[in-house]
């Protein structure tokens, strides 16, 4: 029997299982449509595994540096089993929690495989829903009143070199290890792989990392990657640029084998991380009007596809890929159904970040895309080390660096490298989105000792005011 909702939701990730709450809230009957498990790739295969992986990175590291602080720690020793099985309490607790929240918004949940259905017996519109119940009981057929899109993203593979789980990986296999490899090498220098390096190289793992580009994290500000670059090549990571690579070339037996410049690097495995591919084969997009570009799912600024009852949210629809984004991007498809109307969101002025150590965070524009917009600039720089609290947290490398426009005088954006860059960003993005000038930024009053003062510090160096340095 077929089951009628006034929103049904195609997959059940950060952005799909949000945008299940706000509908709820709005008093729409609701249901989300999920293959694998609530929470998707950020929950199971992305933002959390890979934190707390990272987090147990750090410690290891601080364990090791104990006597600095003035504390003797004896034996110390790396346990992959056990920090593997913290990371699963870690998911699995997060997890317990997403279906609690399901229920308490009476969200029905249908675990199976959904298509979009063209115009049939059950509508004269496209939208229908068709599970394939994972269970193997009957497909279900949902008729939403409105669909939205929220299938994500999958690691790009690179043809010619076939993912294995054993030698060849990619972020989802690297996850699931048992054993740590003794040295991998990581195509790509983009966020995840700089944070894959980050954490391999605090577990004892040699690192080599080749990138197509000319610089590490190219989204970035060219300042961050040059301080990236230098910190980790400081830590032992082995890092060449513009690598031209030819799948083909790669030889998989007992050890990987990879021609470069003349040379030849072996090592244990490789990590592709080249990117992530929207998720829209099978799905039932070719039963609509529902365009593509690229790959990705085109939309309006209201989430809106060609048909305006079906939306698409998250990494489907390409953009920033970001789980905080699908996840405002879901709900501001949730209440324009419901004819609320809001501003579009301003992407320049939402935060990112990378988890490496050193952190990275930013918020608005790089210096360059500055320039290539046609503003007047002017920028400053304020090291971590002139702050009382990161010579005392023992972390005092990195800076902040500012970007105004002269013109209207606004800070257009913030870039940060150095200890809690991802906490502190939230007070720079909030500054951007309330169009804050340096004079603002700086008469703020930060507590002291805190971390937080180094933006404070650099808003105020714009006209030469810093205090510290």
């Amino acid at each position: 029997m077929a089951k009628e909702y006034d929103v049904v939701i195609l997959g059940g990730g950060t952005g799909g299982y949000v945008a299940a709450i706000r509908a709820a809230q709005l008093g729409l009957k609701t249901a989300i449509v999920e293959k694998n498990k609530l929470g998707g790739t950020c929950l199971h295969a992305g933002c959390i595994p890979t934190k707390a992986l990272l987090r147990s990175a750090e410690v290891y590291v601080q364990s090791k540096k104990a006597l600095d602080f003035g504390i003797e720690v004896q034996g110390v020793t790396l346990q992959f089993d056990r920090i593997q099985q913290r990371k699963e309490q870690v998911v699995n607790q997060l997890y317990k929690g997403v279906q609690h929240l399901m229920k308490k918004g009476k969200i029905d949940v249908f675990g199976g495989y959904g298509r979009i259905l063209g115009p049939s017996i059950f509508s004269p519109m496209p939208g229908t829903i068709s599970v394939e119940m994972s269970d193997g009981s009957e497909n279900e057929m949902l008729i939403p009143k409105n669909v939205i899109i929220a299938t994500g993203s999958r690691p790009r593979h690179l043809a010619g070199l076939k993912v294995d789980g054993e030698k060849v990986f990619t972020s989802d296999e690297f996850l699931t290890l048992e054993q740590l490899p003794k040295s991998v090498v990581i195509i790509g220098g983009g966020v995840i792989g700089v944070e894959w390096a980050s954490m391999l190289i605090d577990f004892e793992v040699d690192v080599t990392i080749l990138e197509a580009g000319n610089r590490l994290i190219p989204t970035e500000d060219e300042a961050i990657s040059d301080e990236m670059y230098k910190q980790l090549t400081k830590r032992g990571v082995s890092i060449h640029f513009n690598v031209q690579l030819d799948p083909s070339t790669v030889q998989v037996a007992e050890q990987v084998s990879i021609p470069l410049e003349g040379n030849t690097i072996e090592a244990q495995a490789v990590l592709l991380s080249v990117g992530r591919v929207a998720n829209t084969e099978n799905i039932g997009i070719e039963n609509t009007e529902i365009e593509l570009e690229n790959g990705s799912i085109l939309v309006n600024e209201s989430f809106q596809t060609k048909e305006s009852h079906i939306y698409a949210i998250g990494d489907v629809i390409g953009g920033m890929q970001l789980a905080h984004v699908a996840s405002h991007e879901g709900i501001r498809a949730v209440e324009h159904i419901v004819g609320t109307h809001l501003m579009p969101i301003e992407y320049a002025k939402i935060a990112r970040g990378v988890y490496s150590s050193p952190e990275v965070a930013s918020v608005g524009l790089t210096e360059a895309q500055a320039h290539q917009q046609g503003y007047q600039v002017t920028t400053a720089t304020f090291p971590f080390k002139a702050i009382g609290k990161a010579i005392v947290y023992g972390e005092s490398e990195g800076f902040v660096k500012v970007i105004v426009d002269e013109l209207s005088n606004d800070v257009i954006g913030v870039h940060l490298i150095g200890p809690h860059a991802t906490d502190l960003i939230s007070e720079a993005a909030l500054g951007l989105f309330l169009n804050a000038s340096p004079w603002e930024f700086g008469q703020m009053v930060h507590l002291h000792p805190s971390l937080s003062e180094v933006i404070g510090e650099a808003a105020l160096a714009i006209e030469g005011k810093a205090i510290h340095f």
